[in-house]
């Protein structure tokens, strides 16, 4: 009796997973994806992604692929910011680019922390 009770308290707790999605306010719905920091980022971000992975990605909901592709993600970020030569048509500025970059830095750090398969 003792064992079911103790069992049923330690299933309310939340798992590190979970605290890590609460405590970067990432959330993620079957119809849109990932929502980070209240961005919903295959509407608001799709376009960017394409652009700054070379067209290899379309949309955030493969976070493997993400996080193979986040050292060209960086490197594209990082020289338009050098440069300060801004991609007009998307809207790129210094402040959305370190913005999206922080957000790849999110869920590629949650899906090596939790998701990924360990050798």
């Amino acid at each position: 009796m003792f064992d079911k009770i103790s069992t049923l308290f330690k299933s309310n707790k939340p798992s590190p997973a979970q605290l890590y999605l609460e405590e970067n306010n990432i959330q993620y719905t079957e119809q849109t994806g990932y929502i980070v920091d209240g961005i919903n980022l295959n509407q608001e971000l799709g376009e960017r992604l394409e652009y700054l992975s070379n067209r290899r990605m379309k949309t955030f909901d493969d976070l493997k692929e993400l996080y193979s592709t986040a050292m060209i993600i960086n490197e594209k970020i990082d020289l338009e910011i050098a440069n300060q030569r801004f991609n007009s048509r998307l809207g790129n500025t210094e402040e959305n680019l370190l913005q999206f970059k922080v957000i790849v830095k999110k869920l590629n750090d949650y899906y090596r922390n939790f998701l990924r398969e360990k050798k």
